[in-house]
């Protein structure tokens, strides 16, 4: 049986923490950046929480882990 491919649009936005949670990184930074607050464009910065557990199962099967 061949190996299963990993998903490299997801590869690109998701990564798994070491104890299995799934981070993405928030939509909405590209441009018009002056429409938005700052405490807005701060918050974008960081890496979020995929909080439906559901929806984090099937990015880990994308990601292989």
């Amino acid at each position: 049986m061949p190996k299963m491919k990993t998903n490299k649009g997801a590869k690109k936005r998701f990564k798994v923490t070491a104890t299995g949670k799934v981070l993405f990184r928030p939509a909405g930074k590209r441009h018009i950046m002056s429409g938005k607050s700052s405490k807005r464009r701060r918050h974008m910065r960081r890496w979020r929480l995929f909080e439906a557990a559901h929806d984090a199962k099937d990015v880990r099967k994308m990601l292989q882990q």
